[in-house]
């Protein structure tokens, strides 16, 4: 990686000056200091504006987007075994189907009509933080699976999972794609704990792993050749521009990406082509790039069995069974507390 900006390459605020209301907003705040660091980094869960998200639907039906296709046959090919995992042991017994980041619910939709052909008694509960985008499913559910009970709740996912800790009966949680990827490896420790706290002996997770395999097929996921995943990482610049008033030139950024099987990890990067120095009006800052110097935007990491096993027992999960295609790109793994 180039040589960073100098630490005090980004300005500061006149002493006395109050800062404008979109500097304490949470995108404000994270802005200015993920681009007041040595090594400049903004996060990924900022990709998903209406552009964005436009863009993300794109990448999935990309030839080179082997995750959702993966994983979309996966669950249909072990949509009987999964199901059964996820149930009580007792075929009258009821349960709540708890998912983390439903999204358009296109594959879970797979075992949703599953459980309902076979009788399940099920309530199905997807979460997440944008009420657009549960009304959006829930409409969807209506529609497609009108006999399907459905509880969104509008929430992150601990707040969520804390108020289901209180509901009686069996909670079988989700945390399909290869959002766990995007985790740090000690953000994904906590963050596997925060999700095995809350549960009891009986209850089960079902987590998608995306598994280490070529690492050419890994790179070119992230790097496709029509450019769409490069105008969805440079479309966070254009966000950025639109909601804090900067005004970055995307002529003078390219979008770079990275795999090292050494540790699993897809690295994600827009790189500065020249020395420039970027204005957010709203934030009244600015901050300065070097030439070539990068933002870190994502890390998608990829998964070995053995290593699967180790973050679960650390996070006190336990494999109960692994689920996976026929080439052995993809996994959905059934964990249940280990004490």
């Amino acid at each position: 990686m180039p040589a960073p900006a100098a630490p005090n390459s980004a300005s500061t605020l006149p002493a006395g000056h109050s800062a404008p209301p979109a500097a304490t907003s949470p995108l404000g705040r994270h802005v200015r200091e993920g681009l007041s660091r040595p090594f400049k980094t903004l996060s990924s869960m900022y990709f998903y504006d209406d552009e964005g998200s436009r863009l993300f639907q794109q990448i999935m039906a990309l030839p080179e987007y082997y995750p959702t296709r993966t994983e979309f046959g996966l669950l249909s090919r072990h949509q009987e075994a999964i199901g059964q995992a996820l149930r009580p042991s007792s075929p009258d017994e009821p349960f709540f189907l708890l998912e983390l980041g439903a999204g358009d619910g296109l594959k879970t939709k797979i075992l949703l009509r599953h459980l309902l052909a076979t009788g399940a008694r099920f309530t199905y509960v997807p979460v997440d933080i944008s009420s657009a985008a549960l009304e959006g499913l829930a409409a969807s559910l209506r529609t497609e699976l009108p006999t399907l009970r459905v509880e969104p709740v509008v929430a992150d996912y601990a707040e969520a999972l804390r108020l289901m800790a209180s509901r009686p009966g069996r909670k079988a949680v989700l945390f399909l794609g290869s959002n766990i990827g995007n985790f740090l490896p000690d953000d994904r420790h906590r963050f596997l704990q925060s999700l095995a706290r809350p549960l009891t002996p009986d209850d089960r997770l079902l987590v998608g792993f995306d598994l280490q395999k070529d690492p050419r097929l890994i790179r070119a996921a992230y790097d496709d050749s029509q450019g769409v995943t490069a105008r969805f990482n440079l479309n966070l610049l254009h966000r950025l521009n639109q909601e804090l008033g900067a005004d970055f030139d995307l002529g003078q950024w390219q979008h770079y990406t990275d795999y090292d099987p050494l540790s699993g990890a897809v690295r994600s990067f827009l790189v500065s082509s020249q020395a420039q120095t970027v204005h957010f009006t709203a934030l009244d800052w600015q901050a300065e790039f070097a030439a070539w110097e990068m933002i870190h935007t994502e890390n998608s990491y990829k998964f070995t069995r053995p290593g699967i096993s180790a973050a679960a027992q650390a996070s006190g999960l336990a494999v109960e069974e692994f689920f996976t295609d026929e080439q052995d790109y993809f996994a959905d793994v059934i964990l249940r507390p280990a004490r």
